[in-house]
């Protein structure tokens, strides 16, 4: 009888654990859109760990899901910009506080336009009226540049409204 309780307790251990583990540091969530491809494509799914913003920086580069607010829709992007930088996209390049940042995950994009430009040329005082990207907060883009809805469209993301970190 007690070695029946004991597997009990075991057992009911695991799966709350297993259930804290699941809500409280990963979520599961299907791409709904063409705005990150071919990276991510429409119907992929994926698992975020919803710890990344908490204990480990954002990066350049990084793809994080967030939400903005008053929305219920989730959205799925590509960092570019950091806070304090500068961001500026000139005949189809980053740069960087000045400086050209290469972006490898966009060359199959590009074959698919013959050589014209995927990313339209602006710099961040043009789309927000700010010269730099604000503390706490990034500047995202999809890899799928002329379909995505983006911080070129809405501005910059919260870290706040960050909720974690695609790792495809």
């Amino acid at each position: 009888m007690r070695k029946k309780r004991v597997i009990a307790g075991i057992v009911t251990s695991a799966l709350l654990s297993t259930i804290l583990i699941k809500n409280i540091a990963f979520a599961a969530y299907t791409v709904d859109g063409v705005s990150m491809q071919p990276t991510l494509k429409e119907g992929h799914h994926f698992y975020i760990n919803k710890l990344t913003n908490r204990f480990n920086k954002i990066e350049r580069f990084d793809i994080v899901v967030f939400q903005m607010p008053g929305e219920k829709q989730v959205l799925v992007k590509r960092v570019i910009g950091l806070p304090g930088e500068k961001i500026e996209y000139r005949n189809d390049k980053l740069y960087v506080n000045g400086k050209y940042v290469p972006e490898p995950f966009l060359k199959k994009n590009k074959e698919k336009v013959y050589g014209n430009p995927i990313t339209g040329n602006f710099t961040l005082k043009e789309i927000t009226g700010k010269e730099a990207v604000p503390e706490k907060c990034i500047f995202v883009i999809g890899d799928n540049r002329l379909n995505s809805r983006d911080s070129r469209h809405f501005g910059f993301v919260h870290e706040k409204n960050v909720i974690g970190e695609v790792k495809p």
